[in-house]
């Protein structure tokens, strides 16, 4: 059965649509509040954050009153990135987070993406039942009023995201002595992604942290990489990263100005992992994974295995038996060659990777020039890392010949 108002990553659409506007967004609120009440926890809680659209001041109350009327205690967090969230959620122990967002999309848009107690996207299973919820008359779901839900807003949201993130660093990791630059895309990480950096010693250059309402990824951000191709040229930066709206995606560049894309860092990680025997199993991409990437793994001799759109198949796929990946995968390029001839040509036309590669190649082959005057300025420049950090950075060593700090898995 098809659903009715989730797609592929939570709901989203036109702000004052049929599905995204005030009235829907207590719907949304009542109706998962109702279904998260029903599992019988003790505290019954959830937290929202949103990006930084105009149309948030609208949805965030609409969607508080629903989980309110179902008796659900609401935490709001502000602008936070979607990742944030997901891991506050958990820790929070709370029965569900909402994240009040339409990603790369311009502001005019907006949506909502749910998250269970876990962590983790809701299930389509889950995504069903609330969807039945949402078509119930709404009186039969509402909370009588001992037991409707209370409201508080916390101001020290990304203050504990960034606690959560550091805890996974190494001890000693730092970025001192590197100039990164990062565009937020006026988005929901243009608070967290320059604190993070500059709290690791690094001097940040920052783009699109002046959101407005209406400026979101608005040719900034993921959408617009062209920003941090300028600007790593402009001001001499070792590395540049650019966020989508509500930064849960990144493309980057590296010191040269090349465009590092999300298949390209995977290529680059899972080398890197395999190189130092941390590679388990392989990776797991999607069906709109550039087939490029495939052939590379391929040549590289690492299993890759592809999964439905989206980041919850993909972490079913992650959690699954290699025998049950395995029997999946002749499933997976059915579908593939079933989709219309239409779609092929597009993500041929959007995803040739060796074509691409080979144009890149010979960019580079036609600018030795510039790239060796480049090589030379940054030999000037002050060391990426201290010693102990550059054994186990991610990248090798950016000056070595090949044109950057990528270059090496292309």
């Amino acid at each position: 059965m098809t659903k009715k108002y989730f797609g592929t990553d939570g709901i989203r659409g036109a702000i004052n649509s049929k599905h995204i506007n005030g009235d829907m967004f207590f719907k949304f609120g009542l109706a998962s509040g109702t279904y998260f009440r029903s599992q019988k926890k003790r505290k019954q809680t959830a937290i929202i954050a949103k990006d930084t659209r105009l149309s948030g001041y609208t949805l965030e109350p609409a969607l508080v009153s629903g989980l309110a009327s179902a008796g659900i205690h609401v935490y709001t967090f502000g602008p936070m990135p979607t990742n944030g969230l997901a891991m506050l959620t958990k820790t929070m122990k709370a029965n569900m987070g909402i994240m009040i967002t339409a990603s790369h999309n311009p502001y005019n848009d907006n949506g909502l993406k749910l998250f269970g107690p876990d962590g983790m996207k809701l299930s389509d299973k889950i995504e069903k039942k609330i969807e039945k919820l949402i078509d119930k008359k709404i009186s039969k779901n509402l909370s009588s009023p001992e037991k409707l839900g209370r409201v508080k807003r916390l101001e020290n949201g990304t203050k504990e995201y960034l606690k959560i993130l550091k805890k996974n660093f190494p001890k000693e990791f730092n970025l001192r002595g590197l100039r990164i630059v990062i565009d937020c895309a006026n988005g929901a990480g243009y608070k967290a992604g320059p604190e993070l950096l500059k709290s690791l010693g690094a001097k940040v250059i920052t783009i699109g942290v002046n959101p407005n309402g209406i400026n979101i990824n608005k040719n900034c951000g993921s959408t617009y990489p062209k920003k941090i191709k300028q600007a790593v040229k402009k001001y001499k930066a070792h590395l540049g990263i650019s966020l989508d709206g509500d930064a849960d995606r990144i493309i980057m560049s590296d010191e040269f100005g090349n465009i590092i894309d999300g298949d390209q860092i995977i290529a680059a990680i899972a080398t890197r992992w395999k190189n130092k025997k941390m590679l388990k199993g392989g990776v797991i991409g999607t069906l709109m994974s550039n087939y490029g990437l495939e052939k590379f793994f391929e040549t590289n001799k690492i299993k890759f295995i592809r999964a439905n759109v989206g980041d919850r198949y993909v972490k079913q796929q992650m959690q699954k038996k290699p025998q049950q990946q395995m029997e999946q995968k002749p499933q997976m390029m059915k579908k593939m060659m079933q989709q219309k001839p239409q779609q092929q040509m597009q993500q041929m036309e959007q995803k040739n990777s060796n074509t691409i590669l080979k144009e890149q190649k010979s960019q580079m082959i036609n600018k030795k020039q510039k790239i060796n005057q480049q090589n030379n300025e940054i030999k000037n420049k002050e060391p990426i890392f201290n010693e102990p950090i550059r054994q186990e950075s991610l990248f090798e060593n950016p000056q070595q010949q090949g044109g950057g700090m990528f270059d090496k898995f292309l």
